[in-house]
């Protein structure tokens, strides 16, 4: 059984494991730089590493006005 833990995290999944809207998401990782896109064929996707999440999880819960 493979028990190995992913190091990277789908923007829907992180969306999800941060309780914020995926739009919410965006906004945050396009403003500060995280996410890095992937690009398969006509598929493409933004993965967020563990670190970068935590960084969106104190920007999410500490906003700038």
């Amino acid at each position: 059984m493979n028990h190995q833990v992913p190091k990277f995290v789908t923007r829907g999944r992180a969306a999800l494991m941060l309780g914020i809207p995926e739009d919410e998401l965006n906004r945050i990782s396009m403003e500060a730089g995280f996410g890095h896109t992937e690009i398969a064929g006509d598929s493409r996707e933004i993965f967020f590493t563990y670190e970068e999440l935590s960084e969106i999880c104190v920007i999410s819960a500490y906003p700038v006005n």
